[in-house]
């Protein structure tokens, strides 16, 4: 079994406990969108890790049920709320909330799920005692904390700074160090294992697997962005662009454009996505090809990726040698290759 088989074994059973707390009822129309998000699913990597870590040391599905509902329903607010702040126009392969229903109900839906998300939290702790609660709400909070602080330096980046030459690879790494690396990867890994009972030794060596494992994913999904087919990636084509984010491939070609091709790369930058044309990104993705950017981002996440390996192989005599260990490798080795 490979982790996207193992996702497929608790998927649904983790989606239902997020229905269990959001059943439609009146004002229905209010339910009905509140739900939209979580009832088109999505890739379910959070919670697909969190569970296969808690098992791995010992942990019942059963146990790990509601902390990893807490996961996803994390992920269904969190993405209402980006789309919002991105102006999105797919989420998962269908338009997304603020498209379809308004930016204030979207925002307002967002808000029902976020509530949904602490109820999960605070049903595992009532069922796992003070103690254990405690220490998983701790690192929830913790994981959740770094990750606004994250999606502040990039949306103040898209919103106010809007200029490529105060860009660095060292922001583009901060931000997704708490919105990819922890929130992505080790932070449910670590979630996992904690309500397994294990402590700071395991806590590290997810932490030192998971920051290299989150940068591959992360630098893969802004090539996705760059090449994937829409229908497939459930989001639209040059998002990135269009949003004005920071990416490795934009980086790379901003330092190596002259003056000129500098100069009109700023004056995209300024704008509003909006406001951006057609012709405004077809020079961006020019300026991208013409100084192989994208090979440099695959190099860069082949390297991450490669990290991330080693950093398994280092802790693998302190994992225990069960099949979820394999299951594991699986994850980690398929992060940076992605399709979707």
């Amino acid at each position: 079994m490979d982790f996207k088989e193992y996702i497929e074994t608790i998927r649904h059973s983790v989606n239902a406990e997020i229905m269990k707390r959001m059943p439609l009822r009146q004002p229905y129309e209010h339910y009905k969108i509140a739900r939209d998000y979580s009832e088109r699913m999505g890739s379910y990597r959070r919670p697909g890790l969190l569970m296969l870590c808690g098992e791995m040391f010992g942990a019942s599905k059963e146990e790990l049920l509601l902390p990893a509902a807490a996961m996803q329903a994390s992920e269904d607010w969190i993405l209402i709320h980006d789309d919002v702040e991105d102006d999105s126009e797919m989420r998962r392969g269908k338009p997304t909330l603020h498209k379809m229903y308004g930016i204030e109900l979207a925002i307002n839906a967002g808000d029902a799920v976020h509530i949904v998300m602490w109820k999960l939290i605070k049903d595992y702790m009532v069922k796992a005692g003070i103690e254990a609660g405690g220490a998983f709400f701790d690192k929830f909070y913790d994981m959740m904390t770094y990750t606004v602080e994250g999606q502040f330096l990039e949306t103040n980046f898209i919103y106010n700074v809007r200029d490529l030459s105060k860009g660095s690879e060292e922001l583009y790494h901060r931000v997704i160090n708490s919105k990819t690396c922890y929130y992505t990867v080790y932070g449910p890994m670590q979630l996992g294992a904690i309500v397994a009972g294990q402590g700071e030794g395991v806590m590290e060596a997810f932490m030192d697997i998971g920051k290299p494992a989150g940068t591959a994913f992360q630098i893969a999904d802004d090539i996705l962005d760059m090449t994937a087919d829409e229908k497939s990636f459930g989001k639209k084509r040059y998002g990135d662009l269009y949003e004005g984010k920071i990416t490795l491939m934009m980086l790379h070609a901003y330092a190596h454009a002259a003056s000129g091709e500098k100069s009109q790369i700023d004056r995209i930058f300024k704008k509003n996505r909006a406001d951006k044309t057609p012709e405004d990104i077809s020079f961006l993705s020019g300026l991208i090809d013409k100084y192989k950017s994208l090979d440099y981002a695959r190099s860069q996440a082949e390297m991450y990726g490669k990290k991330a390996k080693e950093a398994v192989e280092k802790y693998w005599p302190l994992l225990p040698d069960n099949k979820y260990k394999e299951i594991l490798l699986s994850a980690i080795g398929e992060l940076h290759v992605r399709k979707k």
